[in-house]
């Protein structure tokens, strides 16, 4: 038993989600849209980090470059002086550099990978936006259709009442007169009691009729 109403109050929880998802859907939609786009701003702010630290790194790498170029210079010129202390000296700090060089290289060569990604998911996100931006502007054109055929549903609501009430007024237009079915009641009653018979006998030119006619009334007029 248990085990039955929570399954039928999991179907209306169910049935009663979707209902505030298809009456809401268009709110929901541009929701969604929204929280898409904090992600894709999130996303490009980490990708201008990314690319802020390589070209960092490929300054620095530069400037490295352009200070063991002097450096290798000037140790050139000391060995040539006979100053090899000073040539030595100019040499490990040509070493040192060159090593730093090499180390951030690498870090330069990792940039680089995780800026192509982090890219191609921006560029991805961008577009499924606009897919979803246009998506939506469709949305709204079927929610207003399907508005408008509601409305025109109740409207035909409306016209099914007009045909009702016609069909009524027809039907009591179309009662048999009460009077005319008395009078009619009452020729049936005659003839069952053959209180009739004589008058139509009499019409008919045999004997003199129980009742004075209009017919007698006229004929007395043109006697006069």
């Amino acid at each position: 038993m248990f085990g039955t109403l929570k399954t039928l109050m999991i179907g209306a929880n169910a049935r009663a989600e979707e209902h505030v998802r298809q009456v809401y859907s268009i709110e929901l939609i541009e929701q969604k849209i929204r929280e898409a786009q904090d992600g894709l701003k999130s996303a490009k702010y980490a990708l201008a980090g990314l690319i802020q630290r390589a070209r960092s790194e490929e300054r620095l790498i530069a400037t490295l470059n352009t200070r063991v170029t002097d450096l290798m210079a000037r140790a050139g010129e000391a060995m040539a002086g006979g100053r090899e202390d000073m040539a030595a000296q100019a040499a490990q700090a040509v070493a040192d550099m060159e090593n730093e060089i090499e180390v951030r290289r690498e870090t330069l060569s990792r940039l680089e990978s995780r800026i192509l990604r982090l890219r191609a998911s921006v560029e991805t996100a961008n577009r499924r936006i606009i897919d979803l931006k246009q998506g939506a502007i469709a949305a709204k054109a079927v929610k207003r259709e399907h508005d408008v055929q509601s409305r025109l549903g109740r409207t035909l609501t409306q016209d099914s009442a007009i045909d009702e009430a016609d069909a009524l007024i027809k039907s009591v237009l179309g009662r048999d007169d009460p009077l005319e079915q008395r009078e009619i009641l009452n020729e049936i009653d005659q003839d069952l009691s053959h209180e009739g018979v004589a008058d139509r006998m009499a019409a008919a030119g045999f004997g003199t009729a129980s009742k004075t006619t209009a017919a007698d009334v006229l004929k007395r007029f043109s006697t006069t």
